[in-house]
């Protein structure tokens, strides 16, 4: 494995650099070729990073040192008795690829000092591994800085009892000092949505057990898929048993698939591979909905297929960003264009609408990012500008309805654009990362050479020798 100072440069060069780094046909297919679209997107750029610092700023004020930033009553949030510095760590690395360099270098010193995992509360596992982990392990990635990678470790050594179930799949709690675990009814995504920290956290410190686990923990779930390739909406992780098998690939389920198809890239993972490439048929085959209001992925029951639901909503819309991701441009497309609808219907998208109708059935909305991910995918490979026409709109959306004096709030019900106390930190890591990078230069960030995981903190493989 190279020597992490080694790993480091790789991935600095890889970010900074216009020339090394960047493939050739990425930078083409990214970089507009009229001088005038490249300053519009640059303009675009500018006020997305912002609108970052405005955000940042009214963190800083009133909740620094804290989780989260409450931005109507102006105070703050923590997820447990401690703080564990959430919205810091989550916005790190979303720093960095700004070019934001002072407040990235505070910040990072900040964190470095005063966070530690030492503490006596229950967390939920995939919820720390998603935002805390992966965002520790990419900002050690980006800057080099160790401190930062001997944190991931510790961190990674204090959930891994969340895996000691008699199936391997992990419970859903787990204590940081004590090591005692809750939660045996859990999901999908909350048992197969940890491989790429786990595994890249073994790749980064030569120790196999942290990979080794989070991969039995997805294979033992993916091994207990109906008999026509779904997963259901819950299981119990000690008896291995469906407790709902209701099918879709909204909240819940959701990211399991997008990190099948993410680690057998990242890791070169024959096993994840084979696993997308089944998991992927059965979803077009039984949950795809291709009805006269468009293409939709609504739910059906994992034994049969049969239609029990048509819902769909703002987290379905990171799905056009993992189909384009597995070749599939076209359905992409499509899914695409009915998420963007569902977001133009009224004015932001409802967190779960009736497609069949396209009546609201749950009006908040929580500032989430994928709809804009996937913008930024299909950008990404087709070089079409309708997604940066999408992505002007849903930003503009967000400045128009979620900014406040403090920072930017969630929504009670997008129907009456009545605001909540509310922002979380994946705001920062997700939603406003995936907005620059829809519009910033090429060099920024080559999706062609890094995964993100489900917070979209970049992992770049910098430890085997393939081109």
């Amino acid at each position: 494995m190279p020597k992490s100072s080694v790993a480091v440069v790789l991935f600095v060069c890889f970010v900074l650099s216009s020339t090394a780094a960047v493939a050739a046909g990425s930078a083409s297919r990214k970089n507009p070729k009229s001088a005038d679209d490249r300053k519009a997107n640059a303009e675009m750029a500018d006020q997305v990073r912002q609108e970052f610092l405005h955000a940042w700023s009214g963190y800083k004020k009133y909740a620094w040192g804290h989780d989260e930033l409450r931005p109507l009553t102006k105070t703050y949030r923590d997820w447990h008795s401690v703080s564990l510095l959430m919205t810091p760590v989550d916005a790190l690395d979303t720093m960095i690829l700004m070019g934001l360099k002072d407040e990235a270098r505070t910040t990072r010193e900040y964190i470095a000092k005063n966070l530690s995992f030492d503490q006596d509360i229950e967390v939920k596992n995939f919820e720390i591994t998603i935002r805390m982990l992966g965002g520790l392990l990419s900002s050690y990635q980006l800057t080099g800085d160790k401190r930062l990678l001997a944190m991931a470790q510790d961190l990674g050594d204090r959930l891994l009892p969340a895996f000691n179930s008699p199936t391997g799949m992990p419970y859903m709690f787990v204590n940081l000092k004590t090591g005692k675990t809750r939660g045996a009814v859990s999901n999908p995504a909350e048992i197969g949505t940890l491989l790429i920290e786990f595994g890249a956290l073994s790749k980064l410190t030569g120790k196999p057990v942290y990979f080794d686990k989070a991969k039995r923990a997805l294979v033992e779930l993916y091994n207990r898929r109906s008999p026509i390739g779904l997963v259901g909406s819950t299981i119990n992780v000690e008896t291995g048993v469906w407790t709902d098998p209701a099918s879709h690939v909204s909240g819940g389920i959701d990211s399991y698939y997008e990190y099948l198809l993410k680690c057998s890239i990242l890791f070169d993972d024959k096993d994840c591979s084979g696993m997308w490439h089944t998991s992927i048929a059965a979803l077009n085959k039984y949950v795809a909905d291709d009805t006269t209001n468009g293409l939709w992925y609504g739910t059906v029951d994992m034994n049969t297929g049969a239609r029990t639901a048509t819902h769909f909503g703002a987290l379905d819309a990171f799905f056009p960003a993992v189909l384009a991701l597995g070749g599939d441009i076209d359905r992409a497309k499509r899914l695409q264009e009915s998420s963007y609808k569902m977001w133009t219907t009224f004015g932001i998208e409802p967190e779960e609408l009736d497609y069949s109708t396209m009546k609201v059935t749950y009006g908040g909305y929580p500032l989430r990012p994928e709809i804009m991910e996937s913008a930024y995918y299909l950008h990404h490979y087709t070089n079409d500008p309708r997604y940066l026409e999408m992505g002007r709109t849903i930003f503009g959306s967000l400045v128009k309805y979620c900014k406040t004096e403090a920072g930017y709030a969630a929504m009670k019900d997008v129907q009456t654009k009545e605001q909540k106390d509310n922002m979380e930190s994946f705001f920062f890591a997700e939603t406003l990362k995936y907005s620059y990078l829809l519009f910033a230069p090429a060099k920024t960030l080559d999706l062609d050479t890094v995964v993100f995981n489900t917070e979209a903190h970049p992992i770049r493989n910098t430890w085997s020798k393939r081109k």
